[in-house]
């Protein structure tokens, strides 16, 4: 069976304030919440791949987050954003693969794990 991901996303404890925090620390650009009156759920504007989106649910065991990647282009330049800001947990630095991969780990303020990377080749192996 083939797939294509189309959509992914992390659930938040506070829609508002998570929202917040990605379009500060991360410069992501809301495109959509909803429902109007009392938004629940966002999602982001994405160049390519899948949507990211957020949910606002009652978050049982906060230790079971999850992690998502997000491949960049020039990533030196969301860690030097990253490193500014003062609401940010770093769970892994910037770093160089022996493949040339170069990646970060940062923490969202619900405890989802956020990778980034650039790929040497731009493909992952």
């Amino acid at each position: 069976m083939r797939t294509r991901l189309l959509h992914v996303r992390a659930n938040v404890s506070n829609l508002q304030k998570s929202v917040k925090w990605y379009e500060d620390t991360l410069g992501l650009l809301t495109i959509d919440l909803f429902p109007a009156e009392k938004p629940k759920y966002a999602h982001f504007d994405a160049e390519e791949g899948a949507t990211f989106g957020l949910i606002e649910e009652k978050i049982e065991n906060p230790s079971a987050q999850t992690r998502f990647h997000f491949y960049l282009d020039n990533i030196e330049e969301l860690w030097a954003r990253v490193q500014r800001c003062e609401n940010v947990t770093i769970l892994d630095e910037l770093n160089i693969t022996p493949r040339g991969t170069k990646q970060f780990t940062i923490a969202d303020p619900d405890g989802n794990e956020l990778g980034f990377v650039q790929n040497r080749l731009q493909t992952w192996y």
